[in-house]
């Protein structure tokens, strides 16, 4: 059964997208006046909107055939035929050739390269500067991706492919085009052209060095990069891989590390109380805690685009076919129904083992699509954050932030930190 929209409830949605420029307004005003299914009520964009347990088991799992990444977003423009906006058999022969690089089991290896690239990047702050951990948890998760995929040192390249990476982000981020399509879109063609051509040269060398006979089996990296060439994928794909990972690899955790701080910075007591459980305990419990509902909160990959491929029933309504249609993630994680005290950031719903019913957290997705660096991503951040906690105090400025709807969901201005250096022992 469609849902009706009063006049009064698209005004607000309107006036929501106006003030706070963006969709989150939006979907916040439908969901709270309409429920769990909705059509967007706004002039030649009218896409339907789910969310709750039901649609995402739908969606992810048990009907996810009749839905379709491939579309002609932006997102599938800049991927091409990356892992991410592939569908059916191609979708599964890339993961399972990427998988071996991110299985669980590869982790603790990883525990060394993550550790080096934190203090890199917090030997160069100021003790008692200001820095913004927006910024600084993209440089740490950028190197660490580069590095622990495709064995590449990106310190000194970083001024050469920060600006094209802001750019590839805001490239896919919702924006104008949504309404129109064909929209111009100055300033990213010669940013994005850079991207590729460091990606290729990345691959180049690394085609040398596997042709070259000199150097045995045992020299070469046994990285994501070397399973794609050795798979005999072209450049084009294993590009589209490449900057698939690059681009959602570090962005998710950047979001995430950012965060996490400015929860932390907007509840000293829940960062005192973390501060001492990770200068006392190995495993401290409030971590995990603080990331789960960090993740609930605010989901880096807040919402889901879908082209229906058949139409899909929800207890709601349908959707027909051929329609875009979103499933929130971001409503999903705020559903009053689901959660007690929803909006507040409370980490001990996450305590002694307290999990959510199913398909109602969903920060990484679900099913045979759920994000495949999850757990990467997860670790890299819980050691980040353990580490740069025991060596550094952290001080919030206190200024305004709101989350910005891009193509992760990451707090906007920024997260500025007054830093300062702790004497500890050493790890």
């Amino acid at each position: 059964m469609k849902q009706n929209i009063s006049a009064s409830a698209g005004m607000d949605a309107l006036r929501a997208l106006v003030h706070g420029k963006s969709l989150l307004g939006p979907l916040k005003v439908m969901a709270k006046t309409v429920g769990r299914f909705f059509q967007i009520p706004l002039p030649f964009f009218r896409p339907y909107v789910v969310f709750g347990p039901e649609a995402n088991r739908k969606v992810l799992v048990t009907e996810r055939d009749k839905v379709l990444w491939r579309s002609t977003d932006p997102v599938t423009d800049l991927l091409n035929h990356g892992v991410l906006v592939v569908d059916g058999d191609e979708h599964d022969r890339y993961r399972a050739l990427m998988e071996p690089a991110l299985h669980p089991s590869t982790l603790s290896g990883y525990a060394p390269l993550i550790l080096s690239h934190t203090e890199r990047v917090s030997s160069q702050w100021r003790d008692g500067g200001v820095m913004d951990m927006l910024v600084e948890g993209r440089k740490i998760a950028l190197l660490i991706i580069m590095d622990a995929l495709f064995s590449r040192d990106v310190w000194d390249d970083i001024p050469r492919i920060w600006n094209p990476i802001l750019k590839a982000i805001e490239f896919i981020s919702p924006g104008a085009w949504i309404l129109w399509r064909k929209i111009p879109r100055p300033g990213f063609r010669k940013p994005l052209k850079e991207l590729d051509e460091y990606l290729y040269e990345i691959i180049s060398d690394r085609r040398r060095q596997t042709e070259d006979r000199s150097l045995s089996t045992v020299h070469r990296p046994n990285d994501l990069l070397q399973h794609l060439i050795d798979a005999g994928l072209s450049d084009q794909l294993i590009r589209d891989q490449m900057l698939t990972m690059m681009i959602a690899g570090h962005d998710t955790s950047t979001a995430l590390l950012a965060w996490v701080f400015a929860v932390l910075g907007q509840h000293p007591e829940v960062h005192r109380r973390l501060v001492y459980e990770v200068d006392t305990l190995e495993k401290p419990p409030l971590l995990d805690q603080v990331m789960k509902e960090t993740l609930r909160l605010y989901p880096p990959i807040h919402i889901g685009n879908r082209r229906v491929a058949e139409e899909l029933e929800f207890a709601e309504g349908k959707v027909p076919a051929g329609e875009r249609m979103f499933y929130s993630i971001y409503l999903t994680h705020r559903e009053p129904e689901i959660w007690k005290n929803a909006d507040q950031f409370c980490p001990e719903r996450f305590a002694h083992g307290r999990k959510a019913p199913p398909f109602a957290y969903i920060p990484f997705g679900g099913g045979p699509r759920a994000c495949i660096g999850a757990a990467f991503g997860q670790a890299e951040v819980r050691i980040v954050i353990a580490h740069l906690l025991k060596h550094f105090s952290f001080e919030f400025t206190g200024h305004p932030i709101h989350p910005h709807m891009g193509a992760t969901l990451e707090p906007r201005p920024g997260v500025r930190m007054r830093v300062g250096r702790r004497a500890v022992n050493s790890e």
